[in-house]
């Protein structure tokens, strides 16, 4: 198991870039973590299925290439629906704001 450092847990609770922001099905922009865990809490399951499939998972993509958290990308490629999607994240930002 990797140890996670003060600054991974900073980098991976920040705000992205603006070129790296996630624009959702439903126009919700998303900068952060935080803001992808209050969305995936509020979000339909129709935006969250357009998103998350049998073909593509781009919340799973959107966490490994831009925020940079592997961990989490595999517990939301392996999500079978909105609301396990939103407690992977949800637990994982609780985890990396104890890491602070």
């Amino acid at each position: 198991m990797t140890k996670i450092l003060k600054q991974h847990a900073e980098r991976r609770l920040a705000d992205v870039p603006d070129q790296y922001i996630f624009w959702c099905h439903d126009g919700r922009v998303l900068h952060s973590l935080h803001e992808l865990k209050d969305a995936l809490e509020m979000m339909s399951d129709e935006t969250y299925a357009y998103h998350a499939n049998q073909e593509k998972n781009d919340f799973s993509n959107w966490v490994k290439d831009i925020i940079g958290d592997d961990k989490l990308s595999r517990d939301l490629s392996r999500s079978s629906d909105r609301r396990q999607a939103f407690e992977y994240v949800k637990a994982r930002e609780v985890f990396l704001l104890s890491k602070l």
